[in-house]
């Protein structure tokens, strides 16, 4: 709103200038310092409506003036700007109470978006139960890239609360180190995290397992066991693969989240639950809701938040740090210190990571283990990736539990990758509808044995429609044969 007065606290000037000249064009009257004691001189003499703050500035720590804001102006909203980029640093401007926070570099009208909303919203109280991490404290997930900083702004907002997670992504990703640092900078980082693999477990126990039993209640149930509702009571649930358990248990669970109860195997008296569940998947779940292959009550029970880890090829500019960390680590564990030349840096960066974080781990460790050598160079890393050998396809990384949709976006990722800085030919859209089109219509006639009429129902075609095509196509038709 015109006339509004918004405090700019940055050790940049560039930024500086750059904020104050946009905002300015809005007709918002701006102050701009480089540091912490005039933005404080500001706030406690009582000017300004807004103010955006940068985290490290000569004086002080951004990031500490939160909680003295919100003492003596609680109403005033704070935006909080950072080169930091880690999840910490995210976690501690939400729970000190920043309205947002932005990783550098931002995009300009996001910064704007963002101060209009934060000067017509409704203030949010104060939350009386922040928490306190220490800086030096280890860092839960690694990396800065702008995927991860998606990543790391959902959970800061999550910290605070109970809601049920769906963690979605590529098997080596790190879904579980999401799911725990969820609970370890949680209000509930106190209680037990109890994780469970749905994959792992034969499906004739996995209600056991999951919800206890009684003695007695099947064959080898020699004595009462807590399930692992029982053992999370007051903590994190993390139910991993999720997309493997079957429709049975799938119903049972769903019960329990809508009831807050249920009772061991065998057993009669109802329990109370309180635990907060985080599920994880690879697999694509509205692919298998479409296919009756998950329930779909029971999707949107555990889809209330949705946070989708980036598989490695997304977040190449992590790998150095990554790579540096499980060095790291390796020395913890007595292995030889190791680092990488600027060339083998650069081909593991190009290298597109099928297997994505826990590739790239076991990958570090061997290096240390293996070779004699402190720096590690271009042509070691090139034979290690030679052995990785090539995918079932032939190309670069084909995942076995690939999904119909991540195989096409491989394939049109290599095939724009094949052009290196140019682009492809134009009329590029209904070149790759045809490669699709040839395919999947030759396989929908071979499934009903050559018959146009059910081919055309099959794929929801007109009759004419799909002869239109088979002749454009040029695509065999041979009745009889499947």
């Amino acid at each position: 709103m015109a006339g509004e007065t918004i405090l700019i606290a940055d050790d940049d000037r560039a930024i500086r200038t750059v904020l104050s000249q946009a905002l300015g064009r809005m007709d918002y009257d701006v102050r701009t310092t480089g540091n912490a004691a005039t933005l404080w001189r500001w706030i406690s003499d009582g000017e300004g409506d807004l103010v955006i703050t940068d985290v490290v500035m000569p004086d002080g720590n951004g990031l500490d003036l939160l909680p003295r804001i919100r003492k003596v102006r609680p109403e005033l909203r704070v935006i909080v700007m950072s080169a930091q980029n880690t999840l910490l640093t995210a976690v501690k401007a939400t729970e000190r109470g920043a309205f947002e926070y932005l990783p550098k570099p931002f995009d300009l009208k996001e910064l704007v978006n963002i101060v209009q909303r934060a000067l017509t919203e409704r203030s949010r109280p104060a939350d009386s139960a922040a928490n306190s991490f220490d800086e030096d404290e280890n860092l839960p997930l690694i990396g800065r890239s702008p995927a991860m900083q998606d990543v790391y702004r959902v959970m800061a907002r999550l910290m605070g609360t109970d809601l049920t997670v769906l963690i979605a992504g590529e098997s080596g990703t790190g879904k579980e180190l999401v799911a725990r640092a969820l609970h370890d900078y949680g209000k509930r980082r106190n209680g037990p995290f109890v994780a469970i693999n749905m994959a792992a477990i034969p499906r004739e126990l996995i209600e056991s397992e999951l919800f206890g039993h009684e003695k007695g209640a099947f064959t080898g149930a020699t004595m009462r066991y807590q399930g692992r509702f029982e053992q999370s009571d007051g903590g994190t649930l993390f139910l991993d693969e999720i997309g493997d358990m079957p429709m049975d248990a799938q119903t049972r669970l769903l019960r329990v989240i809508q009831e807050g109860e249920y009772s061991r195997v065998g057993g009669r008296a109802p329990i109370r639950t309180n635990v907060r569940i985080i599920a994880a998947t690879h697999r694509d779940l509205r692919q298998y809701v479409s296919r009756g292959l998950f329930r779909e009550d029971l999707y949107y029970r555990l889809n209330v938040v949705p946070i989708r880890i980036p598989p490695l090829r997304e977040r190449r500019d992590d790998i150095p740090e990554l790579v540096r960390f499980f060095f790291a680590r390796g020395e913890q564990d007595d292995l030889p210190s190791k680092v990488l030349e600027p060339a083998a840096m650069s081909r593991l960066q190009s290298y597109r990571w099928p297997g994505n974080v826990r590739e790239l781990e076991n990958l570090v460790r061997r290096l240390s283990a293996v070779y004699a050598q402190e720096t590690i160079d271009v042509e070691i890393i090139e034979a290690e990736l030679a052995d990785a050998g090539p995918a079932p396809d032939g190309g670069e990384g084909c995942p076995d539990d690939e999904s119909f949709i991540e195989a096409v976006e491989r394939h049109l990722q290599q095939y724009f990758s094949a052009h290196n800085d140019g682009l492809p030919a134009p009329g590029l859209y209904d070149r790759v509808i045809k490669e699709v089109e040839r395919p999947l219509i030759s396989l929908s006639l071979a499934a009903t044995r050559g018959n146009q009429i059910r081919a055309a129902e099959l794929l929801g075609l007109n009759r004419n429609t799909l002869r239109k095509k088979i002749r454009e196509l040029d695509i065999p038709v041979v009745r009889g044969v499947k």
